[in-house]
């Protein structure tokens, strides 16, 4: 597995500011698929959570859409089953 990105992380967005607050994600053959936290600070998001899907490739983020393989979906739910309010938010997208 790459290196470990650090964790809290700012990001801003065109409506709002904020941090990566949790992140999973796997190496597969391709990419890094990465399930993300994001807690927005400041802009009219100010206060709310959002769970973003990306991915990233050699370290750098992509701009595309996020595909996950069937073999990395166990690896990716043990990454998720580590950030406790991650793991909370997608439980209640799928129960």
């Amino acid at each position: 597995m790459a290196e470990s990105r650090k964790v809290p992380r700012p990001f801003t967005m065109h409506w709002g500011s904020g941090n990566v607050v949790e992140e999973a994600w796997v190496e597969s053959e391709h990419h890094q698929p990465t399930v993300q936290l994001l807690e927005y600070s400041e802009g009219e998001a100010a206060g709310q959570l959002t769970i973003r899907f990306c991915s990233f490739r050699e370290g750098r983020f992509q701009r595309s859409p996020l595909m996950i393989g069937e073999p990395d979906l166990g690896p990716l739910r043990e990454a998720i089953a580590k950030q406790p309010r991650l793991r909370e938010l997608l439980r209640q997208l799928v129960e």
